[in-house]
């Protein structure tokens, strides 16, 4: 057998007879001329190198060789009938996988997007990479997810960003701090406290640190922390102040109020971000798609800021 002159179409057209039992047939079913028909069968055969049709009383009858080539061409064919199947699927990003990589803050709204995205689409598998702003910086420059989700979006030279979600920066306080329940707090009170931070190129000190800048005021006292959970659970200690996001303060817990200050809360948004200089996933591409379609239904309206179908459009612009 010479498998370098087998096509699909010899088969789908060998198929199609031994299943009309008839060339005329064949030809109406296929648009093709009879004559190409039984070029095709001709050809099949010498690529074969056995017969596989006989003619006995004016009837086709398909030989041993024939008989075994057609069970082998069904299952071919279905397997890429199925294939065609799990291409569309894929296409149409209800299957696959994609990464996105997040900020720490950004863990306390992406799972409300995540979780409805996961259940609507059980088939595409979804990797979560969580780190502080100079790690999901390290991973945009290597290229080593799908999305990124940050709060300060980096320099976007190499990619496109649509913000979903606004990001207030409150000053909290323990509830029994000294300052919790005066109806007006100034900058000069707070200067003496002592103010819990994040790493150095976390987006939230940067920000705080460019408001005190532009006010003039340096702090007294600091302490560095890893986590907004850390800082959080220090501050309703007593352990000081901080500025935090309001997406990291449950609504349920009275053991920290915001502090009334001119000037905040600092306002600033969670970004989407995608590289141009990358393919896109057919599943990523599903996932924005139904992050601006559900963004109203999966977080607080009050915070949404849809500006994702510029995203949407430059990504589609690119893929033509």
């Amino acid at each position: 057998m010479n498998i370098r002159h087998l096509t699909f179409r010899l088969l789908q057209v060998f198929v199609d007879v031994v299943q009309t039992g008839s060339i005329t047939e064949s030809a109406r079913r296929l648009h093709l001329t009879q004559p190409t028909v039984s070029l095709q069968l001709k050809r099949l055969k010498e690529a074969i190198g056995e017969p596989l049709l006989e003619t006995q009383h004016n009837k086709l009858v398909v030989t041993q060789a024939g008989q075994e080539l057609y069970r082998i061409c069904q299952q071919t064919l279905a397997n890429f009938s199925e294939f065609n199947t799990f291409l569309g699927a894929l296409q149409e990003g209800q299957r696959g996988h994609f990464s996105i990589a997040m900020v720490n803050t950004a863990q306390y709204i992406l799972p409300r997007l995540l979780g409805p995205y996961s259940q609507s689409h059980p088939n595409v598998d979804v990797t979560v990479e969580i780190g502080n702003r100079e790690q999901v910086l390290r991973r945009f420059e290597q290229g080593a997810d799908d999305v990124y989700v940050f709060s300060h979006p980096p320099s976007l030279e190499h990619a496109f960003a649509g913000r979903f979600l606004r990001n207030p920066l409150v000053l909290v306080a323990s509830a029994n701090h000294p300052l919790a329940h005066k109806s007006q707090v100034s900058l000069d009170d707070v200067m003496k406290e002592r103010f819990l931070l994040r790493e150095p190129g976390s987006a939230t000190r940067m920000l705080f640190e460019s408001f005190l800048q532009s006010r003039g005021v340096t702090l007294s006292s600091s302490l560095q922390m890893a986590s907004n959970e850390a800082i959080r659970v220090g501050v309703s200690s007593g352990m000081g102040l901080a500025l935090l996001s309001r997406h990291v303060l449950p609504t349920q817990d009275h053991s920290l109020v915001s502090l009334p200050i001119a000037g905040l809360p600092l306002e600033s948004h969670w970004y989407f971000i995608v590289r141009n200089d990358r393919h896109l996933s057919y599943a990523a591409l599903g996932f924005l798609r139904f992050a601006e379609q559900q963004l109203t239904q999966c977080l607080d309206p009050q915070w949404v800021s849809n500006d994702l179908s510029q995203l949407l459009q430059a990504l589609s612009s690119q893929s033509h």
